[in-house]
């Protein structure tokens, strides 16, 4: 059993048992990390957060002591994942301590969020390309999965201060205006999303030097699956996720397949490699904006046009390309497809 279902279950005991609040360990950690601002840290100098290990005194009191730190961020699923698990410790406990950290990340989300929608990946540090709209990795619609289970009432969620519940559906709302207006057009035809976009100007952005500003073949499908979630999708919600899924279709590579191999000459040992697999399809994680050929970018910021071109540490230490949409194209798009066709051509 994770470590994570074991704390629930603890907790879950302790709580039928009566009297004092009870404790959720995983919850508690929690808590620890929480930063005055509302959000988490996913790491605190180079040591990832983690909750599956208890922590000294002396841990506890330093990091309690840093909560006014800027590093909250909603990158690599912090934040997101801590809300989730208290508003679960509450449902479990009843501890109030966990609803209202809960509460409090969530108004961190709400607080962090742009005018105009858009989430950035850090707030409040805005140093290097932590300001910009961040769809990489899932940032912003994770957190707008986040607020749209609190609009609704949704889950663990639902137990939340009813209070938060109007402005969570404004933030959703504000957040798919965000989407369909960064999604990219390229030559009259709309086509997906970069990683990046600047909060400003709405256009796609470079971030770290193997991220330039492109199209995502990755990113992007979380975005899609993200729209076809919503009940009784306007017609310009519909052309997004149409014309994104042509994009998919149009720029996929077929009769490749990626394979992880053991290489004692390269640097890290290892490497990986696309090798010819008839019915086998992939995608890139980057296309050119204007040409829709896959791009492989490593650490001297030059796009390439194949993944063998760039260095090996990036190869085997980021993932370039992959079935990202696979499951999008051949499952979840045909039965929302089917679902939405009756009521409007799509």
């Amino acid at each position: 059993m994770p470590v994570t279902a074991i704390a629930l279950a603890e907790a879950a005991a302790q709580a039928k048992a009566g009297g004092a609040a009870a404790v959720d360990s995983v919850a508690e950690r929690m808590l620890v990390y929480q930063r005055s601002v509302g959000g988490w840290p996913k790491a605190v100098g180079n040591e990832k957060v983690k909750y599956d290990h208890a922590l000294s005194a002396a841990l506890v009191k330093q990091t309690r002591a840093d909560a006014g730190h800027p590093d909250a961020t909603i990158d690599n699923d912090a934040t997101t994942r801590e809300i989730r698990y208290l508003a679960k410790a509450y449902a479990t406990t009843g501890n109030p301590a966990y609803k209202a950290a809960a509460e409090k990340g969530i108004e961190y989300l709400l607080r962090m969020q742009y005018a105009n929608g858009g989430f950035p990946q850090y707030y409040p540090d805005r140093s290097l390309y932590r300001h910009q709209i961040t769809y990489n990795d899932n940032a912003m619609i994770r957190a707008l999965l986040v607020l749209r289970d609190v609009a609704q009432r949704k889950g663990d969620l639902a137990a939340v201060d009813a209070a938060l519940v109007l402005r969570a559906q404004k933030a959703v709302d504000l957040g798919v205006s965000c989407i369909l207006k960064t999604q990219y057009v390229q030559r009259g035809t709309l086509t997906v999303w970069c990683a990046q976009h600047d909060e400003k100007t709405l256009l796609p952005a470079k971030a770290r030097a193997f991220e330039l500003a492109s199209l995502s073949g990755a990113e992007s499908v979380g975005i899609v699956e993200f729209l076809m979630g919503i009940e009784n999708p306007s017609a310009e919600v519909r052309k997004a996720i149409t014309s994104a899924v042509a994009w998919f279709e149009a720029v996929k590579i077929p009769n490749v397949a990626v394979k992880e191999i053991v290489d004692s000459s390269q640097p890290t040992g290892r490497d990986r490699i696309v090798v010819p697999q008839p019915g086998s399809t992939l995608w890139a994680r980057f296309y050119d904006l204007n040409t829709n050929q896959p791009i492989y970018v490593g650490r001297d910021s030059q796009p390439h046009a194949a993944l063998a071109d760039i260095e090996n540490e990036r190869r085997a230490g980021y993932v370039y390309v992959s079935t990202w949409p696979e499951k999008l194209l051949t499952k979840e798009y045909p039965k929302w497809k089917q679902q939405w066709e009756s009521s409007s051509k799509l």
